[in-house]
């Protein structure tokens, strides 16, 4: 069995473990704050995680300080050959080092910022291709760094957030980020959702290459190639990453119901979560930017126990 690895935790959470030396206990070494030690627990091995020191469940062996390798993390295959840059906007120094060393083991170049001010640093010094984002962080806090982030480019943004209300998921979507994902977290997962936002942005360009740079519909334009969305006056209209990915998908199957369920895996693939209300906070947001009447919606239709139809015709140049 693989092993459970989870970053980030708060008191009171507990996660089951995946690796046992017996039928009746588990030999698991914790790492936390540069030292090790060997914990034993009882069939079935439970353990709450969280206070001082963040600890992380590693394989059943002993971890010398500052010895994690990607053999104890669990590597994933390679995504590409070309290293994509990642910037990890968080302000606990134990996190942080631990996930950039898992991303690095995993062919992702990272640099680290704990605060608003250092993530400007980074992203007036370096092209970044995707930015963490921790909500909880010191100053500037991660809602307000993302909508300004938004505001002023399209980089994809993936949330961090320690709640895990629903309410909570739906604002990270409405400010602006393009995934989610709550503490405490597999670097697995974090890994995977990272894969996914970026090769939908390898697909769109992968299309443009092929040819097709602009879907038309009802005077609307989806510009593939600069990721935007042109109204018949051709007024650019704000539009998140999410938001695009969603219309793309509806563009490229017009006249097709298509269920949440469906809608979730076109643009979020592998990393997408049982989270379906994410569609219809998205829908809604869409109807919002293109809908003549948001309340009576007639390009993005709700069929009842279906999902959604686009159904204006689409024409591609």
């Amino acid at each position: 069995m693989g092993t459970d690895i989870r970053i980030g935790g708060s008191p009171g959470n507990e996660f089951p473990g995946t690796a046992g030396s017996g039928p009746d206990e588990a030999r698991r070494p914790v790492w936390a704050a540069g030292r090790s030690e060997t914990a034993i627990y009882k069939s079935p091995p439970r353990r709450a995680f969280g206070g001082g020191a963040r600890r992380c469940i590693l394989a059943s062996r002993q971890i010398r300080p500052g010895a994690e390798t990607a053999a104890t993390l669990g590597t994933l295959t390679p995504m590409t050959t070309t290293q994509p840059h990642i910037l990890l906007v968080e302000d606990d120094r134990e996190i942080s080092a631990l996930v950039a060393r898992y991303l690095r083991a995993n062919e992702c170049r990272v640099s680290l910022a704990g605060d608003g001010a250092a993530m400007d640093k980074v992203l007036a010094d370096a092209r970044v291709d995707l930015v963490v984002l921790d909500l909880m962080l010191p100053g500037e806090d991660g809602l307000s760094l993302c909508r300004r982030l938004r505001a002023a480019s399209r980089i994809p943004i993936l949330m961090l957030t320690a709640k895990a209300e629903e309410i909570d998921r739906i604002i990270g979507l409405e400010i602006g980020a393009d995934d989610y994902l709550g503490k405490p977290f597999n670097p697995r997962e974090l890994l995977a959702r990272i894969r996914a936002i970026l090769r939908r942005g390898s697909a769109a360009e992968a299309e443009t290459e092929e040819g097709v740079r602009r879907l038309h519909f009802l005077g609307w334009t989806l510009d593939i190639s600069l990721r935007q969305l042109l109204s018949p006056e051709e007024a650019r209209i704000a539009i998140t990453g999410a938001e695009f990915d969603l219309l793309h998908a509806l563009c490229l199957r017009p006249g097709r119901v298509l269920s949440r369920d469906q809608l979730l895996d076109l643009t979020q693939g592998r990393a997408a979560g049982p989270f379906e209300r994410s569609i219809d906070v998205l829908i809604s947001r869409i109807r919002q930017k293109i809908e003549p009447d948001p309340r009576n919606p007639e390009i993005i239709r709700t069929i009842r126990s279906g999902g959604y139809l686009f159904t204006p015709e689409v024409t591609r140049t």
